[in-house]
């Protein structure tokens, strides 16, 4: 099983997210953090699932429409750790960093 490791900025990636759900109003917030996380844990068992994108990194692609988020990730077999880089929504024209 890998292990999973998200970078500090992450957090500021969920802040964001969850300010915005907020703003609109959107019903039970707290599970779509939580469908995020989950889907990010899947990782653990397929570090490989993502698609592949530039420079050894990986596109998660977690749900759809406005549900829908990208987490950008890279995953270092000789130590089996998945480092977590950033979130956003499928929406979102890039990251905020990269």
């Amino acid at each position: 099983m890998s292990r999973i490791e998200l970078a500090p900025e992450v957090g500021e990636d969920f802040e964001r997210i969850l300010d915005h759900l907020l703003r609109y109003g959107v019903e039970d917030p707290a599970s779509r953090i939580r469908e995020i996380v989950l889907a990010i844990d899947v990782l653990e068992h397929n570090p490989l699932i993502g698609r592949p994108i530039a420079g050894e990194k990986r596109e998660l692609v977690i749900g759809r429409r406005s549900r829908g988020y990208v987490a950008l990730y890279r995953y270092v077999a000789e130590i089996d750790t998945v480092f977590v880089l950033a979130l956003r929504s499928q929406r979102e024209a890039g990251y905020t960093r990269a």
